[in-house]
C-alpha cells in the first residue's frame, strides 16, 4: 500500500506491508531502480510478521521536495539524513536496514553514524560510504570502463543525455550490470516510470558529480560529510551480499572489508546474480534480513 509522509525536506512516498506491530524493516533502492525491486522481498518479510517500509528515494517516483529552494542534492549525507528523517516521521526508533547501490549507501551511512537507530544491516556490495578525497586517483582500466556512465554525467552533454534518454539509459545499465538476469519489458517499465520525477535528473547528476569532488554539497550537510570522510566503522550486525555477476561493482570489491565492520559480520557471494540483488535473488535477500531480526 502506497503512503505519504512529510519527513525532513521531503514529502516521501513509500510502500508499507506486513504488521504495524512487527519488527520494522526499511528497504532502500538505488539508481536506476525503485521500490519495485523489493516486491518479492516485501511479501516474504510481511509473511514472517515484519513491518516492511520501502520508500522512493529523493528524485524518484512520487517523492517530492517540499521547497523549491532545497538543493537537489544526491550526495551520500543527504540520503542518510533522508532515511533518518523518515524513521523519525514514522516513529520508528530502530529498524533493520537493507539496501543496494544508493540505498545501500544510505543504510551504511545510518548504521555508521546513528547505530542506536539500526538493529541490523543488509548491504549489497559491502561498505558503500564514499571516499571522496581519493576519488581523483586513477583506477585500473577495467574499473574505469565500468564507470563510463559516471564520467558521462560529469559534463553537460551527459545531463542532456540523461534528460532526453532516461529510460533508455536505465535499461542499458540494467543489462550491463545484471548480465545473467532476463527481465522482461513490463518489469522494466514498472520501475522506469519513477524516472519521470521532475527532480530525477538534477539529483542524479549532482550525485555523480559530488562523489568526485566536482560539485559542492549542500552546506547544511557538510558536518555529516566531514564525519563520513573519516570512513567510520559500522558496529551493527551486518550481512553483506554481493552478486557474482555484478557488472559494475565486481565481487572482489567487497573482499577484505571485514575490518570496516566491527560487529557481527557475514559476507555472501551469490552466483549468477548481478547488481540488483533483491530483485534477482529475493529469497536470499529476505533470508539475510530475517537473520538479523531478534
Amino acid at each position: 500500500m502506497q503512503k505519504h509522509v512529510t519527513a525532513g525536506v521531503l514529502e516521501v512516498a513509500y510502500e508499507e506491508a506486513g504488521h504495524a506491530g512487527g519488527s520494522p524493516v526499511i528497504l532502500l533502492h538505488g539508481f536506476p531502480y525503485d521500490v519495485r525491486a523489493f516486491d518479492h522481498v516485501s511479501r516474504i518479510l510481511a509473511g514472517r510478521g515484519c513491518r516492511v517500509i520501502v520508500p522512493y528515494l529523493r528524485g524518484y517516483g512520487p517523492t517530492r521536495f517540499l521547497s523549491a529552494d532545497t538543493p537537489r542534492s544526491g550526495q551520500q549525507a543527504a540520503l542518510g539524513h533522508d532515511l533518518l528523517a523518515l524513521m523519525d516521521a514514522l516513529a520508528v526508533p530502530r529498524a533493520v536496514l537493507g539496501g543496494y547501490d544508493w540505498g545501500g549507501r544510505a543504510a551504511c551511512v545510518a548504521a555508521a553514524l546513528w547505530p542506536d537507530r539500526v538493529s541490523g544491516l543488509v548491504s549489497c556490495g559491502g561498505y558503500n560510504i564514499q571516499d571522496i578525497a581519493s576519488s581523483a586517483k586513477p583506477r585500473p582500466p577495467d574499473d574505469e570502463l565500468r564507470y563510463w556512465y559516471q564520467y558521462y554525467f560529469h559534463g553537460e552533454r551527459g545531463r542532456a543525455g540523461l534528460a532526453q534518454h532516461r529510460r533508455e539509459m536505465g535499461r542499458l545499465l540494467w543489462q550491463l550490470w545484471s548480465p545473467s538476469w532476463r527481465f522482461d519489458e513490463a518489469t522494466y517499465q514498472r520501475t522506469a516510470a519513477s524516472f519521470d520525477n521532475p527532480d530525477f535528473v538534477e539529483v542524479v547528476i549532482h550525485s555523480y558529480r559530488h562523489r568526485f569532488g566536482l560539485a559542492p554539497g549542500d552546506p547544511i550537510l557538510e558536518p555529516t560529510e566531514e564525519r563520513l570522510a573519516r570512513s567510520p566503522s559500522i558496529t551493527v550486525p551486518t550481512v553483506v551480499l554481493h552478486g557474482a555477476d555484478n557488472g559494475v561493482a565486481p565481487a572482489r570489491g567487497s573482499e577484505g572489508q571485514g575490518r570496516l565492520f566491527v560487529g557481527r559480520y557475514v559476507r555472501r557471494v551469490i552466483p549468477l546474480v548481478g547488481h540488483n540483488v533483491p530483485q534477482e535473488a529475493p529469497e536470499e535477500f529476505a533470508s539475510a534480513v530475517l537473520s538479523l531480526i531478534v
